[in-house]
């Protein structure tokens, strides 16, 4: 990913905000944090100055970031509007360039370019024109970045490392890994100096192109250089690459100099945890597990679904139990992320039936699961052929999709389901769980093949299910008009 720090202004009506005790007034951002609906925060900072308390530019400034870094954009933007159109502060450039760039992520790239174009000469400089090529690199636009980019280096605004990175990005998502290194060379020749993401994009670049001793050679280059300190992230890429060649001894070669930089970043340990696995070493995965957990007060959900992925994917499943119970103990979170990984795991095992019992135990000790993770044991059964164990946990997931609304069912394992339902189903399962699954997937022909099956087999007319295939247009193709020829009688 290409992370650009690259804030302004609508007219904000004026907005009641909460409530807030005297213990929390003092700090704006503890008030800001718990909200968000755009409205409240206008209304927290609406309440904030009637109050009479200060306003501190570089404040708002750290919790426009804040709200960034957790990417609440839309909130950030509010704050960055409430700024402008209060004038509370004189805005900076950089200011002006976060604004922008909010512009671009919550309102597209559009809304970006015309804000731009109505900026002041004097407020159109180096950061805004660099947060407009962050736009058109976050959308992919090739032609745009390089035409925008040009328009850059011809007013003097392409100095810095964060122009030439963001090219390099945009090549990356065109799939044109080969240009990126002749950008670190262009760099170079324009008397800009490339920084320790120029360097790691790029060594990642040939290593995606397996170019593995020009991977290298450019390390050595990086390693060469005083003025740079290459983090841990970039000995991650270069083992990962190696790993995938299948040579490991290069690989841990550069996993110990990983392992030498990483500090008490737990990151750098789950990417440790993740690439021994990948190497198939349980002894060294835990030796870093035991390692990250002396090194940080605690593991957060993120840490123990790393261990846990690393766990199944070499098959010791006793010991992702003991980890998961260990997680179970300690969470303050209960995000089902975790516990689905072991789900997962039995599934990938056969062990069914001890993934669905694991499952229904949370859920007796009051945890709401997601559809994700019924949906997990559905699919467990479906290869097993057992189809009614299969369709009583998909109604299950589709009984708590609300729980999370960007969950979609994978088609195959619903098509299969819907074609034994009209098989084998009772008329009113099969109308429950065609009505269900259209509130998470498009209508398509196999729901209503089903309808029609099912129908047939307890002499119910058909004449308002191809009513409805009609208004759904969905063409009455050979399978289907085979089962209508089915019939003993017509319609």
């Amino acid at each position: 990913k290409v992370f650009s720090c690259t804030i302004a202004a609508t007219a904000v009506p004026d907005v009641k905000a909460p409530h807030y005790s005297a213990s929390r007034s003092r700090n704006l951002f503890s008030r800001i944090s718990p909200v968000r609906q755009d409205r409240g925060i206008v209304g927290v900072l609406n309440q904030w100055v009637a109050e009479g308390r200060e306003v501190h530019p570089l404040e708002f400034q750290r919790i426009i970031r804040d709200l960034r870094s957790r990417r609440r954009f839309s909130n950030a933007l509010q704050i960055s509007k409430w700024v402008s159109y209060n004038r509370v502060c004189k805005l900076s450039p950089a200011d002006f360039a976060v604004h922008l760039d909010l512009i671009g992520v919550v309102h597209g790239l559009e809304a970006a370019e015309s804000y731009f174009d109505n900026l002041s000469d004097q407020d159109k400089n180096q950061k805004t024109y660099g947060a407009l090529l962050n736009c058109y690199v976050r959308e992919g636009l090739l032609e745009k970045t390089l035409h925008h980019m040009q328009r850059m280096k011809d007013k003097g605004y392409a100095s810095s490392s964060l122009a030439y990175n963001n090219l390099m990005a945009v090549y990356k998502k065109a799939g044109q890994l080969e240009k990126i290194p002749e950008i670190l060379s262009e760099m170079k020749r324009d008397g800009v100096a490339p920084n320790n993401f120029s360097y790691k994009i790029c060594i990642n670049s040939l290593g995606e192109r397996s170019d593995l001793s020009g991977m290298e050679k450019l390390l050595d280059e990086v390693e060469a250089q005083q003025d740079i300190s290459i983090d841990w992230t970039t000995y991650s890429i270069v083992a990962y690459h190696f790993i995938k060649a299948n040579e490991k001894e290069k690989a841990v070669t550069y996993m110990k100099k990983l392992e030498e930089k990483v500090g008490k970043d737990s990151l750098g340990y789950n990417h440790l945890i993740s690439l021994y696995a990948h190497l198939g070493d349980k002894d060294e995965m835990m030796r870093f597990w035991g390692l990250a957990k002396i090194m940080s007060k605690k593991q957060i959900n993120r840490d123990y679904i790393t261990i846990l992925g690393s766990l199944v994917k070499l098959g010791e499943l006793e010991t992702a139990e003991a980890v998961l119970k260990e997680w179970d103990s300690s969470c303050c979170t209960y995000d089902f992320k975790v516990p689905n990984i072991l789900l997962i795991g039995y599934c990938q095992k056969g062990l069914v039936q001890k993934s669905e019992a694991m499952l229904r135990d949370i859920v007796e000790r009051g945890k709401k699961p997601t559809p994700n993770s019924w949906a997990i044991i559905a699919a467990g059964y479906l290869d097993q052929n057992d189809l009614d164990k299969a369709f009583q946990c998909m109604k299950e997931a589709l009984a708590v999709k609300e729980l999370n609304k960007k969950w979609i069912p994978k088609p195959g394992q619903i098509t299969k389901i819907l074609q034994w339902l009209g098989d084998e189903g009772r008329i009113e399962e099969v109308e429950d769980f065609v009505w269900s699954v259209r509130t998470v997937i498009p209508v398509n022909r196999h729901m209503y093949q089903a309808l029609i099956k099912a129908s047939i087999r307890v002499g119910r007319d058909t004449g308002w299910i191809l009513a409805s295939m009609k208004t759904d247009e969905i063409v009455v193709d050979d399978e289907t008009q085979k089962t209508l020829n089915s019939r003993s009688w017509t319609d």
